[in-house]
């Protein structure tokens, strides 16, 4: 069992490697949100027009930089610095000439000084999360001291945590370069569910962990530490399995018949809390077990 760890957890090691590349790489495409402008979103009757014809018509308002692509099956969205109400209108006006039947689905302007302020306190938001687990973690197994640093499990949950934020963001990384994917403040929520959703998963084993230390599965016994880890895990891992799949269930619902809106939220959770699950057995626990061990040493 043993190597089987050791492989999956470089093999998690190589995937956060590979996304955090991809995002260094093609970057996070941060939608109005955080970089400011507006943002269109039109629904369409009968056949599709050409993006040509969209960025023609919006060139006789004089909006020359803005994106334009197809979303849905008949929807049309734009992307454009900030727009006034003026220039909101004029824009309507030309293109319910244009092309009779579009409908507008929403309008959306946000000032760029919102935007970096969203950025900024979404970022002190996620740091927030990572220290509180830290601490919560210390003062939970602060009495399990002298056998195993309630530190080490602490930083040992934030490397899960970071791997199960870090895989989808380079997935989203990609996808933004390739299909013009955003990252809004709806993704900010689904990090910070994805970060709940995975301690508590880790939080279970480590908890296991430390009731067979004190029913007396010490790191004296057969097998030491790596069997004491081993064991927690065997006795938690039907709980986590079921709890992952009925939740997994909801989310590929919400999908697959979920609207355009919140599509990419729900996939950032599918993402994010099978990592969770996974990251909790062949991540936290392995580097509970190495970083136990470099631990025991330094005290002998």
């Amino acid at each position: 069992m043993l190597r089987i760890y050791t492989t999956m957890f470089w093999f998690s090691i190589l995937l956060v490697i590979a996304s955090a590349v991809l995002l260094f790489t093609y970057g996070l495409n941060f939608s109005a949100d955080f970089k400011g402008g507006s943002v269109m979103e039109f629904n369409l009757q009968g056949e599709k027009p050409s993006l040509d014809d969209f960025r023609n018509s919006l060139a006789e308002t004089g909006l020359t930089d803005v994106a334009v692509n197809y979303t849905g099956d008949s929807g049309v969205i734009l992307r454009a610095k900030e727009l006034s109400e003026t220039d909101h209108q004029n824009i309507l006006s030309v293109l319910r000439d244009k092309f009779p039947g579009i409908e507008e689905e929403r309008f959306e302007s946000i000032g760029p000084v919102i935007g970096k302020e969203l950025k900024s306190k979404s970022i002190k938001a996620v740091s927030l999360v990572l220290l509180s687990v830290i601490i919560y973690i210390a003062l939970v197994f602060r009495k399990l001291s002298r056998t195993l640093s309630p530190w080490v499990m602490g930083f040992a949950a934030i490397v899960a945590l970071l791997h199960d934020v870090i895989i989808p963001l380079g997935v989203f990384a990609v996808l933004g370069k390739f299909y013009g994917v955003e990252i809004s403040a709806v993704f900010v929520a689904a990090v910070l569910t994805i970060l709940g959703y995975s301690v508590a998963d880790t939080v279970v084993v480590f908890d296991r962990v430390r009731e067979n230390i004190i029913k007396g599965g010490s790191t004296s016994s057969v097998g030491g530490f790596p069997a004491v880890v081993h064991k927690s895990i065997m006795q938690t891992l039907t709980r986590s399995l079921n709890t992952t799949f009925t939740t997994l269930l909801s989310l590929f619902a919400i999908y697959v018949f979920g609207g355009e809106s919140i599509h990419y939220f729900s996939l950032a959770l599918i993402m994010g809390i099978f990592l969770g699950a996974y990251s909790s057995i062949f991540v936290a626990s392995p580097l509970l077990v190495r970083w136990s061990r470099s631990d025991r040493r330094r005290i002998s």
